[in-house]
């Protein structure tokens, strides 16, 4: 069974009590509830690694589980543009559910015995397929929240995400009600205007290693127009807040925040996504 959709053992955190956001006004239907996020790692030391193998076998099981398993929203690859190690790939899936997690790794076991019947033939198709990827790897799972803008349900274009984490500081002088508007008030001024940004995802922790994380996610055209959302959106800031008005807004929307955030840049793999 192919181990990244095995997520059978995960704990709900606590985070999710603590932020409890709906202040967008958008159809959260059509919103997954919960991302696993698994970071892996090429396999360096494969002597004949091929782009072009590598994703045939991909579209192979995309075709024949993922695309069928019910559980799972969607899925997509993300491979390293500009983050600290070239060896990233990321394979993020989107649930409806905290229980389709499990019952998404479930169905994944039967759709994959339904398309290799053959044990020696199913054993030996993922092996191929393990062989491109270290066995090293990481899981988080986020909760995503309003306030996205989303992408067009017919992408067939590979997009850069960049993607942007900071940290809460849960101050004893913040509201829900005031973190709440702030944000609303970003995303109406800035984001939502933003004509670069192609698509917007905001996220929490919800699993994993740090419940502090917020993770945005942009997606934008390219390099060059991702330098042209920073500074359209340094134009809208300004135009949205003056002068002292504005400074007192910025140190508002600072206190919820650690100051530090860290950011990276990755390509959407269009053509394995489903």
């Amino acid at each position: 069974m192919k181990t990244i959709t095995n997520l059978k053992f995960i704990a709900i955190a606590t985070i999710m009590l603590l932020l409890n956001f709906s202040v967008f006004a958008q159809n959260e239907a059509e919103r997954p509830k919960y991302l696993s996020v698994t970071t892996m790692h090429w396999n360096m030391d494969k002597e004949d690694f091929s782009m072009d193998a590598w994703k045939a076998l991909e579209k192979e099981y995309l075709q024949k589980v993922v695309s069928q398993n019910q559980y799972v929203l969607s899925a997509s690859y993300y491979t390293h543009l500009f983050t600290p190690d070239n060896s990233e790939v990321l394979y993020v899936q989107a649930y409806p559910s905290w229980e389709a997690i499990e019952k998404s790794a479930e169905r994944a076991e039967e759709l994959e015995k339904q398309a290799w019947p053959d044990e020696k033939s199913r054993d030996a198709f993922f092996k191929k397929l393990d062989d491109y990827f270290s066995v090293k790897h990481s899981d988080e799972i986020y909760a995503p929240i309003d306030g996205a803008k989303l992408l067009p349900e017919n992408n067939t274009e590979d997009l850069v995400l960049y993607v942007r984490k900071t940290h809460f500081t849960f101050p004893e002088d913040g509201t829900q009600k005031e973190f709440n508007e702030m944000r609303a008030e970003n995303f109406a001024k800035v984001v939502s205007k933003n004509e670069y940004i192609n698509g917007y995802y905001p996220n929490v922790h919800a699993w994993g290693s740090d419940k502090t994380e917020f993770v945005e996610a942009f997606f934008v055209n390219s390099l060059c127009d991702m330098e042209k959302m920073f500074d359209r959106n340094g134009e809208l800031i300004d135009q949205a807040w003056t002068g002292e008005a504005g400074k007192e807004r910025s140190k508002k929307w600072g206190k919820y925040f650690t100051g530090i955030h860290g950011d990276a840049a990755y390509t959407l793999v269009a053509e394995l996504s489903k």
